[in-house]
């Protein structure tokens, strides 16, 4: 299987090669040249298996040149018990009788991102090997809260990389900011950028196609890779877990094989949906892929209206990860509905990087209509779902998974759709500690760390291992540049 860049299917790469690459050439992301279907039996397999031999089987779809053996040993260490405190590693919960969540938080550092980024380090390592490349990878991360740090986890001390992480200063949660300053590793590396996360994804991006630096760093031995969602290697692991979480809800008994699901997907960078959106195409069957936003709802109106318009007020809201104006993987889903026109999806990325909008065709909103819906909420009403859903299920949730669940009743309402749902929990609520409290009618906070006891004797649930452990860990990165300077902060780690 060949990859091509949604803005010229002309430049293909193998598996290996787009994993290495990161980001196209010409800026685009290397999307599959076809999905494949999975076999009639292929579920009632995959639900006899552990989520390690699911993610070798799904995987090695799409990997052409890695071998089933390799896929095996990197999905034990990937997702194994010193890495998950799941046996089921992604664990589905019954809220209640249709409404079912998908906990993504059990990994090394309380948020989904770790079912991606424990797999994508092994995946880019037998790359490298595969290509041949003889420099040291950079990889540059641009992240609205959890991103960072499970890159930073992911890669620590891996051996032919660095990696750099920039977030918004002022941006991201008090533990989501301590879990990157304090991380460990003689590889790593951690800066605040002064603006928004769209300031510090642009600022990755513009590195990206920064000759000069470039050719610098070659002449240094490095060059430049990527561990956000535009990277595959990012993509393809999130695929997975929705296929997972569908046997196992047949495998309960909470829907018969074949029986549609709906999902409800707190969205920001329009990764995670989009996965869902990738294995409905391979066959799974899924309703309904229901988009949930925060007070920056520019998909919620894309997807109703089929303009996206970045030129609105950006909000730091209590779901930080969220807090995104320019959700980069919707250009994967732009290639795919506009049946692989290239020329399309390069007309509308040149209009956003010009004017900040664009808006698609009929054709393309009745393909929207057909597989999604969307919904938003704000700030107010995300600490009402908190205490709601602890009051009446006793059930504790973060303020990104609150947000689904709210957009999930919105939908339900106004359509009656009574269809099963699966509500995507993408974090811990101990990554937003003083955010839940206040929402349980907590108004003073303990300070630094001690706030994770404070959630705990609030409620009676335990802060997971990895977040209690930041007790009394040093701060190693301080480091803050503006937009402009974050070149420098590359050069300066990579000496």
């Amino acid at each position: 299987m060949y990859y091509v860049s949604t803005r010229d299917k002309k430049v293909r790469f193998e598996a290996s090669e787009a994993i290495v690459q990161g980001l196209a050439p010409d800026g685009g992301l290397l999307t599959p040249e076809t999905f494949p279907r999975l076999p009639p039996d292929a579920l009632e397999k995959l639900g006899q298996m552990t989520y390690q031999a699911r993610a070798v089987y799904v995987m090695g779809l799409y990997l052409d040149g890695f071998t089933q053996e390799e896929l095996a040993e990197f999905a034990l260490r990937a997702y194994g018990p010193d890495k998950f405190d799941a046996p089921a590693v992604a664990p589905v919960v019954v809220v209640d009788g249709s409404t079912h969540c998908l906990e993504l938080w059990h990994g090394p550092t309380c948020a989904f991102k770790d079912m991606a980024l424990q797999m994508l380090p092994h995946l880019l390592t037998a790359s490298l090997a595969k290509t041949g490349e003889q420099k040291t990878a950079c990889i540059l991360v641009a992240t609205s809260g959890d991103t960072g740090k499970g890159a930073l986890e992911g890669f620590r001390d891996v051996a032919q990389t660095r990696i750099l992480v920039f977030y918004p200063k002022d941006g991201v949660s008090a533990i989501q900011e301590l879990q990157m300053r304090t991380q460990e590793g003689e590889n790593v590396g951690v800066c605040a950028v002064e603006g928004n996360f769209d300031d510090a994804q642009s600022g990755v991006k513009r590195l990206f196609s920064d000759e000069t630096l470039r050719e610098t760093l070659c002449a240094r031995g490095y060059f430049l890779s990527s561990a956000n969602s535009i990277n595959w290697g990012r993509v393809l692991p999130q695929i997975v877990y929705y296929i997972s979480a569908y046997c196992d809800l047949v495998k309960a008994g909470k829907c018969r094989a074949g029986e549609r699901v709906n999902v409800c997907v707190p969205t920001g960078n329009f990764g995670n949906i989009l996965a869902a959106y990738y294995a409905k195409r391979m066959g799974l069957p899924l309703g309904k892929l229901i988009c949930a936003s925060n007070s920056n709802n520019v998909l919620t109106d894309f997807l109703k209206t089929g303009v996206y318009d970045r030129n609105r007020a950006f909000y730091n809201t209590l779901s930080p990860s969220m807090d995104i104006l320019i959700s980069s993987n919707l250009e994967r889903l732009l290639y795919t509905l506009t049946e692989e026109d290239d020329a399309a999806v390069r007309g509308y990325m040149d209009s956003l990087a010009a004017s900040g909008k664009y808006e698609v065709d009929g054709a393309i909103k009745a393909k929207l209509a057909d597989h999604f819906a969307a919904g938003f909420c704000d700030d107010g009403q995300t600490k009402r779902v908190i205490a709601q859903v602890w009051r009446e299920k006793g059930y504790l949730i973060d303020p990104h998974t609150a947000v689904a669940f709210d957009v999930l009743a919105q939908y339900r309402s106004e359509t009656g759709d009574t269809t099963p749902a699966l509500v995507v929990s993408t974090a811990s609520p101990f990554k937003f500690c003083d955010s839940v409290l206040s929402a349980l009618g907590v108004t003073e906070f303990s300070a630094g760390t001690d706030i994770l006891d404070q959630l705990t004797a609030e409620t009676g649930v335990p802060a997971p291992a990895p977040l209690a452990g930041l007790k009394g860990k040093p701060v190693r990165f301080r480091q803050c540049v503006g937009r402009e300077h974050m070149a420098d902060a590359v050069l300066g780690m990579l000496r």
